[in-house]
């Protein structure tokens, strides 16, 4: 149970679903930035294998995309988590992402056979990459920070 005062919404809901849709993409979008930047340099300058600098590049996109949601677009949610915790299922749900966007790009390129780079592209980076995102957004709100409808209707969450 939770000590946390019921009688005030927390502070993604005051805002709305389009300030959290903003602030969820805003986290997201430095998240990526990060990750492809690091990718970049690991497997340049750094000389690292493409393993190595693809789960480092991605942990550091976790690791920005939750301090971003943490402080800014869910600040004041589910505050009665351990941050280690709620860092945990954050990265699991971008875990889970992650593989969305794979399943998309195998079911397109092995199982329907559209295998130009071009089909890649749009099974991967596009469908696969919505479909994840949703995803993501989904488990950032209802299992790292708890936001559900009834907060989203200015009603308490717990008592």
């Amino acid at each position: 149970m939770s000590d946390r005062p019921t009688s005030r919404p927390a502070a993604p809901v005051r805002r709305g679903l389009r300030g959290e849709l903003l602030g969820f993409a805003l986290a997201g979008g430095c998240a990526y930035a990060v990750d492809l930047a690091l990718f970049v340099w690991l497997r340049g300058a750094a000389g690292a294998g493409p393993v190595c600098a693809k789960t480092l590049s991605f942990l550091a996109g976790c690791l920005v995309a939750y301090v971003g949601n943490a402080v800014g677009t869910y600040r004041g949610a589910a505050a009665d988590d351990s941050r280690p915790r709620q860092f945990g299922v954050f990265v699991v749900v971008n875990v889970a992402g992650a593989l969305v966007q794979l399943l998309c790009l195998g079911v397109s390129h092995y199982l329907l056979g559209l295998t130009s780079p071009r089909a890649d592209v749009v099974s991967g980076a596009g469908i696969g990459m919505a479909l994840g995102t949703c995803l993501r957004f989904w488990g950032t709100r209802k299992l790292v920070f708890r936001i559900d409808r009834e907060t989203c209707h200015g009603r308490a969450t717990r008592a």
